[in-house]
C-alpha cells in the first residue's frame, strides 16, 4: 500500500505543479484534465471489472446519471453541483442496485450484455424525455463566470485541482478496498465464485457493494465531465463506446486488477488519441481510429497483462 500511496500523491503533485506552470487555457492543460478523468473512470471500472472480474459494459449509465442529475438541478433550480452531487450518487447507487440484483448471478458475457442493455436503455430514456433532458439536442450549462460554488471556470487549468482531488479519491478507494478484507473477498470471487461461496463469502452482497461503490464514483466522474465541457447530449454521456467500453479499455490496456493499470492506460490511450487526431485529422475519414485500433491490438498481443506488466507491478495486497 505504501508504494501505491507514493504513486498516487506523486502524480497528484505533478499535475498540480504543471497546472501552475502551464498556460491555464492551453492545450496541454486540457490534455492533463482528460488524462486525470480517464484514469479515474478506468479506476472506477477496475473496482468491479478488475477485482471481481465482473465485466461491466454499462458504466455509461452511471456516468450519464451523474451528469444529468446535477445539470438539471442546476439549470432548473439553481442548485450548486456540490449540493446535487449527493443526489446523483444516491441515484447512481440505486441504479446499480436495480441492475445488479437480477444480473449478478449471471457470469461472463451474459453479465456484460445485461449491463450493456441497461446503459443503452438509459440512453433511450434520456433521448425520449426531451422536456427534462433536452432530448437529442442535448443540454447546455449556462456559464456565470469563475465560481467554485457552481463548479465552473473559464480556463481548463482551474479544473485541475478538482480532477486531481477526484483522481486521488478514486485511487484511495481502490487501494483501501483492494488491500482490505473486502478486496480479498472480491478476488476470491474473481478466482472461483463457487469456492468463495463454499468458504462462507456472501458473494451476492460483496458484488453488490462493489458495484454500488463503483457506480457512485462513476457518477461523480459524469458530474465533473458535465461541468468541464458545459454541453452534452445522451449520445455523449450514455455512449457505449465513448464511456462504457472506454472505461474497460483503459483498465485492460493498462493492467486489469492493478491500481497503476488505469493510470498507465489513461496516459497511453489519451496521448495516442490526441497525437493521432493532431496528425491525421485532415486525412481520409477513419484513418486515426484505424491506426488507434491497430496500436491497441499490438499492445494487447505484446502485453496481454497490460502496460503495467512492463514495470512488474504486483496485484497482491494493495493492488499496486
Amino acid at each position: 500500500m505504501k508504494n501505491s500511496l507514493i504513486i498516487i500523491f506523486s502524480i497528484a503533485a505533478l499535475c498540480l505543479i504543471l497546472g501552475l506552470l502551464l498556460d491555464p487555457s492551453g492545450y496541454a492543460v486540457r490534455v492533463i484534465c482528460l488524462i486525470l478523468l480517464a484514469a479515474s473512470l478506468g479506476q472506477c471500472w477496475n473496482i468491479v471489472g478488475g477485482l471481481a472480474n465482473q465485466i461491466s459494459l454499462g458504466h455509461a449509465a452511471f456516468f450519464g446519471i451523474g451528469a444529468y442529475t446535477t445539470t438539471i438541478l442546476q439549470i432548473r433550480f439553481g442548485i450548486s453541483p456540490w449540493i446535487g452531487m449527493p443526489v446523483a450518487i444516491v441515484l447512481a447507487s440505486l441504479a446499480a442496485l436495480l441492475i445488479s440484483l437480477p444480473t449478478m448471478r449471471l457470469k461472463g458475457s451474459y453479465y456484460a450484455l445485461a449491463t450493456l442493455a441497461f446503459g443503452e436503455a438509459c440512453n433511450i430514456i434520456a433521448t425520449s424525455m426531451s422536456k427534462i433532458t433536452g432530448g437529442p439536442q442535448g443540454v447546455s450549462i449556462p456559464f456565470i463566470g469563475d465560481s467554485w460554488a457552481m463548479m465552473q471556470f473559464r480556463h481548463p487549468g482551474s479544473y485541475i485541482p478538482l480532477f486531481v482531488a477526484f483522481f486521488v479519491l478514486v485511487c484511495l478507494v481502490y487501494v483501501t478496498m483492494s488491500g482490505g478484507r473486502f478486496g480479498y473477498f472480491l478476488r476470491a470471487i474473481r478466482e472461483d465464485e463457487n469456492a468463495a461461496e463454499m468458504s462462507g463469502v456472501n458473494t451476492l452482497k460483496v458484488k453488490l457493494i462493489g458495484s454500488m461503490v463503483s457506480a457512485s464514483l462513476t457518477a461523480i466522474a459524469g458530474i465533473l465531465f458535465a461541468q468541464f465541457v458545459f454541453f452534452f447530449d445522451p449520445g455523449s454521456v450514455f455512449s457505449l463506446t465513448g464511456i462504457s467500453i472506454r472505461a474497460a479499455l483503459i483498465a485492460i490496456v493498462g493492467g486489469v486488477g492493478l491500481m497503476a493499470g488505469p493510470i498507465l492506460g489513461a496516459i497511453f490511450v489519451v496521448l495516442v488519441e490526441e497525437i493521432l487526431n493532431a496528425y491525421f485529422s485532415n486525412q481520409a475519414a477513419g484513418v486515426a481510429p484505424f491506426i488507434f485500433g491497430v496500436v491497441l491490438i499490438a499492445i494487447v498481443l505484446v502485453r496481454p497483462k497490460g502496460i503495467a506488466s512492463f514495470f512488474q507491478f504486483k496485484s497482491k495486497s494493495g493492488g499496486q
